[in-house]
């Protein structure tokens, strides 16, 4: 079987597993699991250990893109936004890139960076620009390792929510990425658009953590990384939609997907079919295809459509409800937030885009297209860890295909 990569859309076909290249970085999925659940693998480190050790280790720069910024007394964020303000001490320049939506929801802590003289702290109002929103989370350290996935910076996202993602050191990788945040970083201030550092357009082969990778499959896997939305990348070839669609076209047996919401129709009315074609042609060549998305999406306007999808016998949907903490509610938490996809065991695409027309045509978001069975291989046993829990139940059942 082959996939298509996506590099400037002139797509040449790579045997999968081939990694004609040498390895040219490492890569590490990461998780946090809601406390009080059965959720969470030991061969996964968490959220906040991987934030901690970044920080920690950073000495020349810490780039830090986020939706919005929120912390707790006494949760895990905190000593994390310590650790920020101790690099920033100790010479490192920390820059911060915040959405402007929930600023006037969430003020503290981006006055609190702001009044500092050792942090440069920017907020992007993408609304002026595309009607949409910043919405990618990642961080980079030292211009050689980064972290991307669907953890926000909020203490919430640290401990009561199920979030993925990856930590990756590849100075190539990293390039790429901090192309994206100078791109918007002078978006926010009206500033001439930087010029992309140089880079090769063929993915870039990393070593995954063999502790992640079950002994029969190879530990390698060719990266790729792809952006929304389009008209709006420092290199346009790189939008994700197509790379998305192109995973789901060529898929043969099946597909895992997994986001906070999936919503066929925006607020505006307009219908979002390039993911949803995609899946019904898959569907009709017999790909068995299952679906988990989190109880917020049981709302009317929502659940119509969920439901007509799985009309088609081989597509199951699945909600997730996490149960409450033990300490009482906490407003927004309690949630899978993971945002990823496996096709055949073989190649996936993990990223911070939920599953809307919107996170694809006018918000800022981010994501890898993971090749190599190894780790296509860990990410559908997430998948199939959330499926078989005690907190999901059926749009429609449908068992796991094997």
């Amino acid at each position: 079987m082959k996939f298509r990569w996506i590099p400037s859309l002139a797509l040449s076909l790579i045997a999968l597993g081939a990694c004609a290249s040498p390895p040219r970085g490492t890569l590490q999925l990461v998780e946090t699991a809601p406390v009080g659940t059965v959720l969470g693998s030991p061969d996964l480190p968490e959220t906040a250990e991987v934030w901690r050790h970044m920080i920690d280790g950073a000495r020349e720069s810490i780039d830090l893109c986020h939706f919005y910024l929120v912390s707790e007394r006494g949760g895990l964020l905190e000593p994390i936004v310590d650790r920020l303000e101790a690099a920033a001490l100790r010479g490192v320049q920390v820059r911060i890139l915040v959405g402007e939506k929930f600023y006037g929801t969430y003020p503290e802590l981006i006055d609190r960076f702001t009044a500092r003289s050792d942090i440069a702290l920017r907020r992007l109002n993408l609304a002026e620009h595309t009607g949409g929103v910043q919405h990618a989370k990642y961080m980079v350290v030292d211009g050689h390792e980064f972290y991307l996935g669907s953890a926000n910076f909020d203490w919430r996202a640290l401990e009561h929510i199920q979030e993925l993602g990856v930590y990756v050191q590849s100075r190539a990788l990293t390039r790429d990425l901090l192309d994206l945040f100078d791109y918007d970083w002078a978006l926010t201030a009206n500033e001439p658009k930087p010029v992309p550092r140089a880079r090769s357009h063929e993915p870039v082969t990393c070593t995954m953590d063999r502790r992640q990778v079950r002994e029969r499959f190879r530990n390698l896997v060719d990266v790729q990384a792809v952006y929304s939305p389009q008209g709006w990348l420092p290199d346009e070839s790189q939008w994700d939609l197509p790379a998305l669609q192109a995973i789901i076209d060529g898929a043969e047996r099946t597909l895992f997907i997994q986001c906070l919401t999936f919503d066929l129709v925006d607020r505006e009315g307009r219908h979002f079919e390039e993911l949803e074609d995609a899946l019904v042609r898959a569907a009709a060549r017999g790909v068995q295809i299952r679906i988990l998305v989190a109880d917020w999406c049981d709302r009317e306007g929502v659940i119509e459509d969920l439901r007509s999808l799985t009309e088609l016998p081989e597509i199951g949907i699945r909600m997730v409800s996490i149960p409450e903490h033990s300490g009482g509610h906490i407003p927004f938490a309690r949630v899978v937030h993971a945002k990823y996809m496996v096709a055949d065991r073989e190649i996936a695409w993990l990223g911070t885009s939920n599953w809307e027309r919107g996170y694809f045509f006018a918000s800022r978001n981010a994501g890898l297209i993971l090749q190599g069975e190894g780790c296509a291989d860990r990410l559908e046993h997430f998948f199939r860890t959330t499926w078989s829990s005690p907190y999901v139940h059926d749009v429609l059942p449908e068992p796991l295909p094997e």
